[in-house]
């Protein structure tokens, strides 16, 4: 029974590659959405952008990175749950006029939840969500007389939107806004399955 389960998905699963390769970008479906994220989906997406500002700091403006995968579990409507975790951070240098060197910086690590739907443009993803999770905090700055240097654990909660266009059916580029690790970035995406 176990093989014939294991058999079925992989030509369940050959097929779908097959079937992607041959007429993606082709045609419109007539209706209901065209999605590359579905249920068992499993995308990873990495970008580069302005980062978050955390505990008030007096940031000039922050660079961020962040990096998120995420797991298709549930049909919601027309659209796809999906479930995973980011990380990534946010680093600033200056921003306090009457401190010398001042550097903050904060890495994250979060759980994301998020609602994806595809409209009726093949490769195309869109959605919205939430995060939350634990940021390690750090800041210093030189004064006379000497270094002041600060560290701390926070709670970082987030909410975010973002699209992505898939170019091949497994990989695309993404850009994500919101208040999460990053307030805004550009980066790719990968479909894994």
């Amino acid at each position: 029974m176990m093989k014939r389960l294991s058999a079925l998905r992989l030509f369940c699963i050959a097929t779908f590659i097959i079937l992607s390769n041959t007429s993606f970008g082709q045609h419109p479906q007539p209706h209901g959405p065209v999605t590359p994220v579905g249920l068992g989906s499993i995308t990873v997406n990495g970008g580069i952008g302005a980062g978050g500002y955390y505990e008030g700091d007096d940031y000039n403006a922050p660079f961020g990175l962040k990096a998120a995968i995420e797991d298709g579990l549930w049909e919601a409507g027309p659209g796809v749950i999906t479930l995973g975790g980011e990380i990534g951070g946010s680093w600033s240098s200056g921003g306090y006029a009457h401190y010398d060197n001042y550097h903050s910086h904060t890495i994250i690590i979060a759980a994301r939840a998020a609602w994806h739907y595809g409209w009726q443009v093949r490769g195309l993803d869109t959605y919205g969500g939430v995060s939350a999770g634990l940021g390690f905090h750090h800041y210093q700055y030189y004064n006379d007389p000497g270094t002041y240097t600060h560290n701390s654990v926070i709670p970082v909660p987030g909410i975010f939107v973002g699209a992505s266009y898939f170019v091949t059916p497994t990989f695309g580029f993404n850009a994500e806004a919101g208040h999460d690790i990053t307030d805004i970035q550009f980066g790719v995406v990968f479909k894994l399955q």
